[in-house]
């Protein structure tokens, strides 16, 4: 395997993923989904299975238009409430709010960033995230504006409302490259999920996997997926000399 110092010197661009990647978010929509259960059915859910209800919805329809609204359409059957798809998903939506204003870089991933942006690449941001989620973490979000604003960094950011297909369909990364000349040779790309590394892939993608403990299930299989297996950010800095 090709050192990863070396491989991010002959690259032209690096893709991130966001939730779960750079953030350490993937825990603030399991205590979005846990409230909202909480506020529906008076009850207090099983946290595992109520991640693995959603990643399977999202999964089963990653073709439709808005798959939140069809999740949010199988929270209300398997719920019993009145309340509309399109109604939990605003309430949904307005219970994150709050948390996502708190988040944080994950430890040494804003250094990471600069990093990069010093040895000339081209940072692009490649989430499923919705694109008003993303506009908090833009404007509203003090610890990633002080510390690595994504409108200084980021070139561009494709959320996912960019594509009709979310990971792991790789179509936003063709996307990219129309849209940007770029090819999947000279990009890499950074996630920490299975369904990204396995977008990436399809895509023809180099791809280095980022340690998320909320990906603990599938970490077998990104491993024997991803080009460069599971670490974190203070081993990609020591890759660049920098840890």
């Amino acid at each position: 395997m090709e050192p990863l110092g070396d491989m991010l010197r002959r690259k032209k661009a690096a893709l991130f993923d966001m939730d779960g990647t750079l953030i350490d978010s993937i825990g603030v929509w399991n205590e979005t989904d846990r409230v909202l259960c909480r506020e529906l059915t008076g009850r207090e859910p099983d946290m595992a299975a109520l991640q693995a209800r959603r990643d399977q919805a999202l999964r089963r329809f990653r073709g439709e238009d808005n798959p939140y609204i069809r999740y949010c359409a199988l929270l209300a059957e398997s719920y019993g409430t009145d309340m509309t798809a399109r109604q939990i998903y605003d309430r949904r939506y307005a219970i994150a709010q709050e948390l996502l204003e708190t988040l944080d870089y994950k430890p040494g991933a804003d250094r990471f960033l600069w990093a990069l942006k010093d040895m000339g690449l081209r940072l692009i941001l490649v989430t499923t995230t919705r694109r008003r989620s993303v506009d908090t973490y833009r404007t509203r979000n003090r610890n990633i504006i002080n510390k690595a604003p994504l409108d200084r960094l980021f070139e561009d950011i494709y959320t996912g409302e960019d594509a009709k297909n979310i990971k792991p369909d790789p179509e936003i990364y063709h996307l990219i490259f129309r849209k940007t000349g770029l090819t999947a040779e000279q990009c890499v790309v950074f996630e920490d999920s299975l369904a990204g590394v396995q977008a990436a892939k399809a895509a023809g993608i180099d791809t280095v996997a980022v340690y998320d403990r909320y990906s603990d299930a599938d970490r077998a299989a990104i491993d024997a997926l991803a080009d460069w297996p599971t670490a974190d950010y203070g081993a990609f800095l020591a890759a660049l000399g920098r840890g």
